[in-house]
This record gives structure tokens, C-alpha cells and sequence, in this order.
């Protein structure tokens, strides 16, 4: 349903660490940095699979609360993805399990990101 999404952070080199780590057992990597030149000298880098879907900026930090997550193909990714978040200096926000209440195949994990925005790793494929 979406096309891309960008967040500001406090941290542009903390936050990237954070992101290159956590969302590399999800096969998302850095795709794009963006030249400063089209910035005005603001770091900006692309995250996805085959093109830049989650967009980061070192300039004009996010405010407020903000969940995203990120699609895993199995529960070894998610369980990966949360092992790399902690290890990269994330914050547990819900440990890999099922969650029923959302769906009966609904696998998931989250953690806090450096800037305290909740970010999830979520398999719904069944077991």
C-alpha cells in the first residue's frame, strides 16, 4: 500500500549502525546514499531489498511515537533480526513469539531503536 517512508534522527551514524545491523538478517540493506549535493548537506540514505523503501535523514529529527515493520520470510529472520537489534544497541520491546491476537501466523519482535521509535520485525507465514 505504501511506496516509501523517511524518519529523521538524532544520530545519523548511531542510527545507520543501528539499521545496517538489525535489518541485515531481513535481507534489507542500504541501497542508495543520497548526494549531499540534492540534500543541501543533510545525510541521507535509502534501506530496502531491490530499491530504497525506508528513507533516514540526519536532519529534522522525528517527534512523537512511531512503529514501523519490516516483512520477514520466517520466524529465523525474526528471531535474528531482534538478536541483531539488542547487539546493536536496541532496546527489547517484545521478544520473538507469536501473537495470536493479531493473527494466528502472526510471528513478531520489537525493539527500540536509538531514538526510541518501536520497530518490528513480523513473519506471518505459518510455522
Amino acid at each position: 500500500m505504501y511506496d516509501h517512508m523517511g524518519l529523521g534522527v538524532t544520530d545519523y551514524q548511531r542510527s545507520t549502525a543501528f539499521y545496517d545491523a538489525a535489518l541485515a538478517p531481513l535481507g534489507i540493506r542500504q541501497l542508495y546514499v543520497v548526494p549531499k549535493a540534492f540534500t543541501g548537506g543533510v545525510d541521507v540514505v535509502g534501506y530496502g531489498v531491490q530499491r530504497p523503501m525506508f528513507w533516514i535523514s540526519g536532519a529534522d529529527p522525528t517527534r512523537g511515537k512511531l512503529h514501523v515493520a519490516f516483512a520477514a520470510e520466517t520466524r529465523a529472520q525474526v528471531d535474528a533480526f531482534h538478536a541483531a537489534a539488542l547487539k546493536a544497541g536496541g532496546k527489547d520491546n517484545g521478544p520473538p513469539g507469536l501473537r495470536p491476537h493479531y493473527d494466528k501466523d502472526y510471528y513478531g519482535a520489537f525493539v527500540l531503536d536509538p531514538d526510541g521509535f518501536n520497530v518490528e520485525a513480523v513473519c506471518r507465514a505459518p510455522e
